[in-house]
C-alpha cells in the first residue's frame, strides 16, 4: 500500500487542526479524515459516523497499528509542510469542512476528487 497523494484542509478551532484526504495506490480515496490536537500531541481520527446511541464507529480505519503509523506519519507531515507554507493554494475550512480562500482550482469541500462519486 503506498498513499500516493495528501490533500490537508486546515481549520481554526481549538482541537480540530485541519481534515485530510489521502488516495491509496492512485486508486482509493479515504476522505474526512482529521486532525486533532490533544494532551499527548497531534494525532489523526478516521472518518466515523453517528450511530443512533450517540456514539461514534469508524466507518474506514486501519487494521494494524503499523498501517496507523504510516498514515499518521505520512499525514503529520504533510500537515506541517502545509503549516510552514510548503506548497501554495492551502485554503482554510471550518469545523463544518466549508473551505475559504482564492481560488485554485481546489475542490470547495475537503475531500472531494475530481472522480469522487457524490450520492444525490
Amino acid at each position: 500500500m503506498e498513499i500516493t497523494d495528501v490533500r490537508v484542509f486546515p481549520v481554526e478551532e481549538e482541537k480540530l487542526k485541519a481534515f485530510v484526504s489521502i488516495i491509496i495506490d492512485d486508486c482509493f480515496v479515504v476522505s474526512d479524515i482529521k486532525i486533532i490536537s490533544g494532551s499527548n500531541g497531534l494525532f489523526i481520527s478516521m472518518p466515523s459516523k453517528k450511530r443512533k446511541n450517540g456514539t461514534f464507529r469508524d466507518i474506514a480505519h486501519p487494521l494494524n497499528n503499523e498501517t496507523r503509523k504510516k498514515i499518521e506519519d505520512r499525514v503529520l507531515a504533510r500537515y506541517r509542510e502545509v503549516l510552514a507554507g510548503g506548497e501554495g493554494g492551502a485554503h482554510v475550512a471550518d469545523a463544518a469542512g466549508e473551505v475559504s480562500g482564492a481560488d485554485t482550482g481546489s475542490p470547495e469541500r475537503h475531500g472531494d476528487f475530481p472522480d469522487e462519486k457524490t450520492p444525490a
